[in-house]
């Protein structure tokens, strides 16, 4: 884990199936990730290491099918229908030791981010399934018991922020190749992958089509309502900005991009922004109160 910290920039970054490859324990290479099942347990180990959920290409489900449940924690579906399956064993070992394990969610072809420490925290034969925790809710929420919903709130939203967000982050940069819709910015350091829907909405899922690569200045730009993007994906800047004299990071930055279209959008059609998604946005732009 010290390893994929190091390899991802603290989680910033994914990693590919080969940089996966480079790791190596005792001077020998030893892989931490099954390439053809979910659940990798090495012969050397007494429970499992690493659980894998493999990307989806567009049109099919999103990335990361295993969402929060109402008590904020995640199901991870049995190897088959075989509970004593070696894997299911595996993982079942891992949840009588409490031990740490490793999730990697596909965002793209042979691209993952690697999501540490998660734990088994309890399992669910009539739905074939285990229970995992992204290590926000263990020791606060047993399967099963009575959740008080100031709990059941905070275990949600800090679940999708320690899971989700960097896995929304990786795929949306992904999909715009590492470049700021609005400028082409390509430092990637520099960028963010922007909600067109907030998550807290009911259309706020967590998908390419609600996203949107954006370098520092225009996030900003787009979640204080300064700047706007229609459904025909062409920008708009705020009034009383266009009129005001400050400089050259207001006049390049943003003066000049209102009326132009977006710079870059993903090859995939299908990982374009969704233009009814861009229209309730919009609409909250054009509605937002202006500067007196």
């Amino acid at each position: 884990m010290a390893w994929l910290t190091v390899r991802t920039h603290d989680g910033a970054q994914p990693i590919s199936t080969t940089d996966l490859g480079d790791f190596a324990f005792d001077g020998d290479r030893f892989r931490l990730m099954d390439r053809q099942s979910g659940i990798w347990k090495p012969s050397v180990l007494t429970s499992a290491l690493s659980l894998r959920t493999t990307y989806r290409a567009p049109g099919q489900p999103a990335p990361y099918e295993d969402r929060p449940g109402s008590d904020g924690l995640l199901r991870y579906k049995w190897r088959g229908d075989d509970g004593d399956h070696w894997q299911n064993r595996a993982l079942r070992s891992a949840m009588g030791a409490s031990v740490p394990l490793i999730w990697f969610f596909g965002v793209g072809e042979a691209l993952w981010v690697p999501i540490f420490p998660v734990y088994v925290l309890g399992e669910e034969p009539a739905e074939q399934q285990f229970v995992v925790d992204p290590d926000v809710g263990r020791g606060l929420i047993a399967p099963g018991s009575p959740v008080e919903e100031h709990l059941r709130r905070y275990v949600l939203a800090q679940t999708r922020r320690r899971l989700h967000q960097p896995v929304f982050r990786a795929t949306v940069l992904r999909a715009y190749e590492g470049r700021c819709a609005v400028c082409s910015l390509a430092h990637t350091e520099l960028l963010d992958a922007a909600h067109i829907l907030p998550d807290s909405s009911p259309g706020g899922i967590a998908a390419v089509r609600n996203g949107l690569a954006l370098c520092k200045l225009h996030h900003s730009a787009f979640d204080s309502n300064i700047m706007g993007i229609d459904p025909d994906f062409r920008i708009a800047i705020r009034p009383d900005l266009l009129a005001e004299v400050d400089g050259p990071t207001l006049r390049h930055g943003l003066q000049e991009r209102h009326g132009e279209r977006l710079r870059k959008l993903p090859h995939r059609r299908a990982e374009w922004p969704d233009q009814e998604f861009l229209a309730e946005r919009y609409a909250t732009f054009l509605a937002a109160p202006k500067a007196s």
